[in-house]
């Protein structure tokens, strides 16, 4: 999308910004090393996000949109599923 202006680089930045983030990034590349997805694929489930969403999203929260969205499409793990893990993690089971 154009109009947004230059966007500035800061080279000391950490690469994540938060621990979820790097889970997404290692998520995203173990789906991908085992062949249920590839970047063009992974970009296009991002493209295809609500323009008004999509700008309300951080870098990797588009990342995780498209996960779950190919994850979902390919029958590998639902939304259903993902909506039913998050709702036992918010009430105190955590991650196992």
């Amino acid at each position: 999308m154009h109009g947004f202006g230059k966007i500035l680089h800061t080279p000391e930045e950490p690469p994540f910004h938060s621990e979820w983030e790097g889970r997404v990034f290692a998520t995203f590349l173990a789906v991908s090393g085992v062949g249920h997805m590839n970047l063009d694929e992974f970009r296009h489930a991002q493209e295809r996000m609500n323009p008004a969403q999509y700008l309300s999203l951080s870098y990797y929260e588009h990342w995780l949109h498209g996960l779950e969205d190919l994850l979902d499409q390919k029958g590998i793990v639902s939304t259903a599923d993902l909506e039913a893990r998050l709702a036992q993690m918010k009430g105190g089971e955590g991650c196992q």
